[in-house]
């Protein structure tokens, strides 16, 4: 997701899938072609501690992205040092609860996983539609 919450990417698997193992996919599902990424200008890729792994890190790497990762316990440390500083968090929570709120993705009724990422791509744009401000 970008900034403002929208999903520029996906990926679907089952739920026994670690999140981790869906970053190539993810990154290679891009509908919108990345500028090239530039010392002056370099491309961050932000996640959480779920995807704190080496293969994350390469995977990231090879995609010409400046990773950044929160470690298992690095939350904690920070929030002790700067009290009061909101996680960012907030904007991926958001928009994943609009998307909880079409019930054919939150309860799986699609069989077939073409279907399923159709739906997810047509409620990914309504999201990018709102998030634009063109409707309320």
């Amino acid at each position: 997701m970008e900034a403002s919450g929208v999903p520029v990417g996906l990926a679907v698997a089952g739920a026994n899938r670690n999140d981790f193992k869906l970053v190539a996919e993810t990154l290679q599902s891009l509908p919108v072609p990345r500028p090239e990424a530039r010392a002056e200008a370099p491309q961050h890729l932000c996640l959480d501690k779920g995807y704190d792994f080496e293969e994350v890190r390469a995977v990231a790497a090879a995609s010409g992205f400046v990773t950044h990762i929160r470690s298992r316990g690095e939350q904690m440390e920070a929030q002790a040092h700067q009290p009061g500083q909101k996680a960012r968090r907030w904007v991926v929570e958001r928009t994943q609860s609009w998307m909880n709120r079409f019930r054919s993705l939150l309860i799986r009724w699609a069989k077939k996983a073409e279907n399923y990422l159709g739906l997810l791509h047509f409620v990914c744009g309504l999201i990018a539609y709102r998030a634009a401000g063109l409707f309320g």
